[in-house]
C-alpha cells in the first residue's frame, strides 16, 4: 500500500488539492468530499499511466504539521 500527502485548500467557492509527491496530479471539486474523491481517482490514474510509461512510483517524502504560534507572536 502506498500513502501520499494530499494538499487540500478552500478558495472561495471551490476546493483545490494536489500530491506534493505527485507533480501534476491535482483535483478541484465544489466540497471538500468532491474534491478527496477526485484526488484519489487522480493519483490512481497518474500512478496507472507511470506504469503505463514504466516509470518508478515515487516514495512518499512529504509531511505536513501545524505550527502552533504564542498569541505574542501574531
Amino acid at each position: 500500500m502506498k500513502r501520499f500527502l494530499v494538499v487540500i485548500e478552500k478558495e472561495l467557492e471551490s476546493y483545490g488539492a494536489y500530491s506534493p509527491d505527485l507533480p501534476g496530479c491535482v483535483a478541484v471539486g465544489a466540497t471538500r468530499e468532491e474534491v478527496e474523491e477526485k484526488m484519489f481517482e487522480a493519483i490512481s490514474f497518474h500512478l496507472e499511466g507511470m506504469v503505463e510509461d514504466g516509470a518508478p512510483i515515487p516514495e512518499s517524502r512529504s509531511f505536513a504539521e501545524f505550527m502552533v504560534l504564542p498569541e505574542a507572536a501574531i
